[in-house]
């Protein structure tokens, strides 16, 4: 097609990045991508002039190229008394070191209304002294970009419209997940561990749950994803598993443990060849020897460990030298079981606390993080009339050192 102003697309945007010696990739997928209206990096549209029939692009950002170079002037000192105390699920937020928050909780600061969602990290702390940097999360880094033409069709008429910027929205989120200059975030003041419900898992989970906690296209991706880090033949933890271990049916394994709460659930998986009841809240000691998995996965359920770093140091245990454990979730749990800093974090934040449950433990090398967003949800989602995009999915993961 030589004219892109006469037609629409879909697309994907990737960027890489690094820091501390993580590697991020954060992917945004666009739809209706208009040529003639949207707000696209001008050095894409003249590659995809210069270079027809190719579908994949990809360039280099380098700090100031797009987003705001990093500046002092984004480094703010506001008095205790001028930062609102705000309310999640009736819990007070109160600001901790590394810890991310909207801007609108600032008063007497230039330019910032309390409707103001942008988030600033807190990076510093004191009696009388809250420091906030108002930076993007991601100024100051280089940043690979790879752009993926997944469709080119004709566009028959033109309506107007706002204007999307796609690589302002692929970056919006991207960089939180990471720590402040290397220090670790402070997640765990405030009794992060406790929920609302703090009665027996067993009573909780005592009624089988037979359903899906992600849409079809979630699952996909997570598939896909575990289909990339787990090689053929492999021995295959799944913990706080259930009746489907979310793996790619095309991936042939030696052998697969599901470790649950509840014994109808872990009988449903078709491909399990072990089946345990296990808590892992009431005791984090995994029931299985010392090297015996090439690769564990916890798929949407990280979120209800109350012993997080007994837990994955128990992974790193069980694991063969070399050997992956993969953790993937969305936005999407059950309120009275999550551990209770898990709903007032920034969804890009979650990724973050994973790392730190990886780095603690100090048994993991090769980190990693990967976000996919705006997939189209699926027709026959019982949700499609209400939210028109997939639930995103958000993975970290490492290697056993």
């Amino acid at each position: 097609m030589k004219h892109f102003d006469d037609a629409l697309a879909t697309m994907e945007f990737r960027l890489a990045w690094e820091q501390d010696g993580i590697r991020h990739r954060d992917c945004q997928h666009a739809q209706r991508v208009n040529f003639w209206r949207d707000i696209l990096p001008p050095s894409l549209v003249d590659a995809m002039h210069r270079r027809p029939g190719v579908d994949t692009f990809e360039f280099d950002l380098e700090p100031g190229a797009v987003l705001p170079r990093r500046s002092e002037s984004g480094i703010v000192h506001v008095r205790p008394e001028a930062v609102e105390r705000r309310q999640v699920d009736g819990l007070e937020i109160v600001p901790r070191l590394g810890r991310f928050y909207p801007r609108g909780i600032l008063s007497r600061v230039p330019g910032v209304f309390r409707e103001n969602a942008q988030p600033f990290r807190c990076i510093g702390l004191s009696e009388d002294c809250l420091t906030a940097d108002l930076n993007h999360p991601l100024a100051g880094k280089r940043l690979g970009v790879e752009v993926q033409v997944h469709e080119l069709r004709p566009k028959f008429d033109e309506h107007g419209g706002a204007a999307v910027d796609w690589l302002e929205m692929a970056t919006t989120g991207p960089g939180i997940q990471a720590r402040a200059d290397g220090t670790p975030t402070d997640f765990f003041a405030d009794d992060p561990f406790a929920r609302l419900d703090g009665d027996d898992d067993g009573i909780f989970y005592e009624r089988p749950r037979l359903v899906q906690h992600i849409d079809d296209a979630a699952i996909g991706v997570v598939s896909r994803l575990y289909g990339k880090l787990i090689r053929p033949g492999a021995d295959v933890l799944d913990l706080l598993g259930s009746w489907a271990s979310h793996l790619p049916e095309s991936l042939p394994l030696n052998s697969l443990a599901v470790l649950g709460m509840n014994g109808e659930e872990l009988a449903a998986n078709p491909r399990a060849t072990e089946r345990v009841v296990h808590d892992l809240n009431r005791d984090p000691t995994l029931p299985f020897g010392k090297g015996r998995f090439d690769a564990v996965v916890c798929t949407v359920s990280v979120e209800y460990l109350t012993r997080p770093f007994d837990v994955f140091a128990e992974a790193a245990r069980v694991l063969k030298p070399g050997g992956v454990f993969a953790a993937t979730f969305s936005n999407r749990w059950f309120p009275p079981k999550a551990i209770r800093v898990w709903p007032v974090l920034h969804e890009f934040e979650r990724m973050g606390l994973v790392l730190e449950y990886f780095l603690n433990s100090g048994k993991y090398d090769q980190l990693q993080t990967y976000s996919l967003r705006g997939l189209p949800r699926p027709a026959n989602d019982k949700y499609a009339a209400q939210l028109p995009y997939s639930d995103p999915v958000y993975a970290v993961w490492g290697q056993k050192g």
